[in-house]
């Protein structure tokens, strides 16, 4: 028999951490019939999460909780759960009930349909997501096609069934911004879409604000990709042939014509152009001597302030 480790990032779901817990041991010990484990890692909740994740640890040793010091975010909370996996295989999802437990024995038919899958991601049916995480996850799939080559048909979600080894694997990679999906596709190219469900959210809303996804999608670009100082540096070369041809066009004019640049209004135009491209450029350099410099700090991925884990696990 395999064990199955369930990884939940928590934030703020103390009204859905009982059902969720009541949905997955039912669908274990009803119709998969597998062992597992609950690992709830609260990122920092300001509500009773933890006390609630808690209560489940007292009431059943297969939980485990994980209290985060401060709030890392979801893909650093996956991370630190990742940290506590024991079983033959891990799943990740969503703390908010909008992935239905009773889908992950698709994931797991998936898996076992093929030795040669190391990953199954469940693929949604109709996304009940809201259109700043709509537009998030877009933005993510794009940079992950264009700097990891993933297949235009791979969807990446939070609903992973993945081996092992993989996680294993992905423990030893030392990042400072780790994000989950990268990380997969830079740890196995064995990875499978299975059509799930998608539950609307029951209990509050969503913690992903657009400045958050922006945030997100440049620190996925920069951290794992060099792709910005490439475009930085093609700008720069069409900017430096653009200003050579308005040279020699403004030699002959005035040469051949007689005529000078007349007015200001070029002049600023052009200044605020290059301007504007060179600030550009210095932020995006900043962008990157800042990961520069958080890597070689060598910081924690995470900090855990508390653990309740059981000992017994039968």
């Amino acid at each position: 028999m395999a064990l199955y480790s369930i990884v939940v990032p928590v934030y703020n779901s103390e009204k859905s951490l009982p059902i969720l817990y009541e949905r997955v041991s039912k669908e274990f010990d009803e119709v998969i019939k597998e062992p597992f484990e609950l690992i709830l890692v609260d990122d920092c909740s300001s509500d009773s999460s933890y006390r609630v994740i808690s209560e489940l640890v007292e009431r059943d040793p297969r939980v485990k909780g994980v209290q985060l010091a401060v709030n890392h975010g979801q893909q650093k909370a996956v991370m630190c759960g990742f940290s506590y996996v024991t079983g033959d295989y891990a799943i990740t999802m969503d703390d908010d009930l909008q992935h239905p437990p009773e889908e992950i024995p698709k994931l797991i038919e998936a898996m076992n349909s093929s030795e040669d899958v190391d990953v199954v991601i469940g693929a949604y049916e109709t996304k009940k997501h809201g259109p700043i995480k709509k537009f998030g996850s877009k933005l993510m799939d794009w940079t992950s096609d264009m700097i990891y080559g993933k297949p235009h048909d791979l969807k990446l979600t939070s609903f992973r069934l993945i081996k092992r080894y993989v996680i294993d694997n992905m423990n030893q990679i030392s990042i400072s911004k780790p994000t989950i999906g990268p990380l997969l596709l830079q740890t196995t190219k064995r990875i499978v879409n299975v059509t799930v469900k998608h539950d609307k959210r029951e209990f509050g809303k969503s913690g992903y604000s657009f400045l958050k996804l922006v945030r997100a999608f440049f620190d996925n670009m920069i951290t794992n990709s060099d792709m910005p100082l490439k475009f930085i540096g093609r700008i720069g070369l069409i900017c430096f042939i653009f200003s050579i041809i308005m040279i020699i066009k403004f030699i002959l004019d005035y040469f051949i014509r007689g005529t000078s640049l007349q007015g200001w209004t070029s002049t600023i135009v052009l200044i605020l152009f290059f301007g504007g491209i060179l600030m550009f450029a210095i932020g995006i350099l900043g962008r990157y001597l800042t990961s520069i410099m958080l890597e070689t700090k060598k910081y924690p991925k995470y900090l855990v302030r508390r653990e309740d884990i059981k000992e017994d696990k039968k």
